[in-house]
């Protein structure tokens, strides 16, 4: 039966700009080009928004990361039969060692109740400039969002101790010596006196740092100011984000320096408070991540973009002359054409041959990001009926390298949600954790360090006794029980530009926050698009924005 006819036909045939995947990176793409007036189709085989951005169910969610999580594909030769080359086009595997424990049927029963990140743990910064392009473009209208309660560091000792980090919060800390308090005022201070000379003409007497100084890896300023140890620790990993151990240069693959550092604190303590309804720094949005994704979509439909999901993609259409992009053949068997594509980083096709020896045969892949990082990201979502902190719904907390043993060379990253976000039933609470790693092993015994230290483990990971997770808490309130976890490795991938007008997305990050992505992101719009501008000004003012993403 030919299924060519179940797929509407879609009109016109021609674009400025094909995009395949609803990932967020590709979902802002496809909006700032909307906006700038390109015509632009957006495709997706998936019955959903998001790809690798996604929120799913509990059941969805495991079903969505192990399939995609099967052996490399086989990927068929090209066919010149018709007037183009076709490479088919196939996805990779992106995710791997997939690791699940039950210790309880309750979450597996209430599987439609959660929406669970593929992306997390995420949030976003109050002045972070995602905020700042999502009030711009105006697709805070399509989302809501609240405040996370606060952010806590592991003091290799079994404890979540708070992160004073605000001058409110440095005073009232009582686990901050007299001496540590004073030490943090009067670098904060030094801080908030070298942006204020900064922005003065000529500085005036306000202290400035050096340039030498701003040069200088983080950790040796921080040293040379005669912060502690633990002071250290948390700006370096809490407030900064430093994915490595900054103090051993040995193992630190990437070195922050000062002046990256200071200008992370600067957005930190900027974020604290800019909205009356979120007090702290950080937001999450209801429903989960992946309404971002959704909102730009949205926002892209508005300004004329184009939208067709469950629509395969079956191969790329190659001039046969030159070896140019052309378009794309759907699964419909339709063929349409662009002068620009966009791909979600899951996809990857033969090369053609080279235009010199046209009947020769280039065994190349174009693989998008397997070859463009040599890291992998662990990643563990966890199901408890208790708080990590007993007067905090929402929470981000950390592991500092060598916290959980001296063999840890990078931070942990813990977020964890609970009902009154969407993304759990109530009485339940979601924890995502994530760690960068060399590999599948290093990334386990990262995360199940991390995954001991936190929660109490029931004896047997079986669900006959669905009440022994809950009872163990009940005499361990320290530590709350784990009814269910899943942990995993994602592959990580950055954009990628290739054959000129084919560009990959790329892959989520490793940060908690969306500074990066944002960043490259606009960056590949301003190759896509040079002299355009990213997301133009709107009538609408940024103060009615900020209202509606107050409420």
């Amino acid at each position: 039966m030919d299924e060519s006819g179940s797929y509407p036909p879609i009109e016109p045939s021609n674009f400025d700009l094909i995009v395949v995947g609803t990932g967020l990176p590709e979902s802002i793409l496809a909006a700032a080009a909307s906006a700038a007036g390109k015509s632009v189709l957006h495709l997706d085989p998936n019955p959903s928004y998001g790809s690798h951005y996604a929120s799913f169910p509990l059941h969805e969610f495991v079903s969505y990361i192990q399939s995609q999580s099967s052996s490399e594909p086989s990927i068929p030769q090209p066919d010149t039969a018709s007037g183009f080359t076709r490479l088919p086009l196939t996805t990779r595997a992106l995710y791997s060692f997939i690791e699940i424990t039950s210790y309880s049927s309750e979450p597996l029963e209430q599987s439609r109740k959660f929406n669970i990140d593929l992306s997390g743990p995420r949030v976003l910064l109050c002045a972070d400039a995602m905020i700042n392009l999502i009030l711009k473009s105006e697709v805070n209208q399509y989302m809501e969002f609240k405040s996370i309660d606060g952010s806590f560091f592991y003091d290799g000792e079994g404890n979540l101790e708070n992160v004073p980090d605000s001058r409110s919060a440095i005073f009232k800390d009582r686990k901050l010596s007299f001496t540590e308090k004073t030490q943090l005022m009067e670098f904060f201070k030094l801080v908030q006196g070298h942006f204020e000379a900064a922005a003065a003409a000529y500085g005036g007497e306000r202290k400035s740092i050096s340039e030498e100084d701003l040069e200088s890896p983080f950790v040796e300023f921080l040293s040379k100011m005669g912060l502690s140890s633990k002071l250290k620790s948390i700006i370096l990993y809490e407030i900064a984000m430093a994915d490595y151990d900054q103090e051993n240069r040995d193992v630190c693959k990437s070195v922050l320096k000062t002046k990256d550092g200071i200008d992370w604190l600067a957005l930190y303590h900027s974020s604290i408070g800019r909205f009356p309804n979120a007090p702290g720094a950080m937001i999450y949005p209801i429903y989960g991540q992946g309404e971002l994704p959704q909102a730009f979509c949205r926002g892209a439909a508005v300004k004329g973009c184009i939208y067709v999901l469950r629509m395969p993609v079956n191969s790329l259409l190659m001039d046969k002359a030159t070896g140019n992009y052309k378009g794309v053949r759907l699964a419909s068997e339709q063929e349409l054409y662009s002068h620009k594509l966009i791909l979600a980083s899951s996809f990857v096709f033969q090369l053609p041959p080279p235009h010199s020896s046209p009947g020769a045969q280039q065994n190349v892949y174009c693989d998008f990001g397997s070859k463009n990082t040599t890291e992998k990201l662990a990643r563990s979502v966890c199901i408890t009926k208790h708080s990590l902190k007993l007067d905090k719904a929402n929470c981000l907390a950390f592991f500092p390298p060598r916290s959980l043993f001296p063999e840890q060379v990078t931070a942990i990253h813990v977020l964890q949600l609970s009902s009154n976000v969407a993304v759990c039933p109530s009485g339940m609470f979601l924890t995502y954790l994530s760690a960068i790693c060399e590999d599948d092993v290093q990334g386990k015994k990262l995360l199940h360090a991390a995954i001991n230290a936190l929660f109490s483990i029931p004896v047997s990971g079986s669900s006959e006794n669905d009440n022994s997770a809950e009872k163990q808490s009940e005499t361990r309130d320290a530590k709350p029980a784990l009814l269910w976890s899943v942990l995993y490795t994602q592959e990580l991938s950055k954009f990628q530009d290739v054959l000129g007008n084919i560009i990959s997305a790329s892959m989520p990050d490793a940060s908690p926050y969306y500074h990066d992505l944002l960043g490259a992101t606009e960056k590949i719009f301003e190759e896509l698009y040079s002299g355009e501008v990213f997301f133009p000004k709107t009538a609408s003012s940024e103060e009615g924005a900020v209202e509606e993403l107050e409420d």
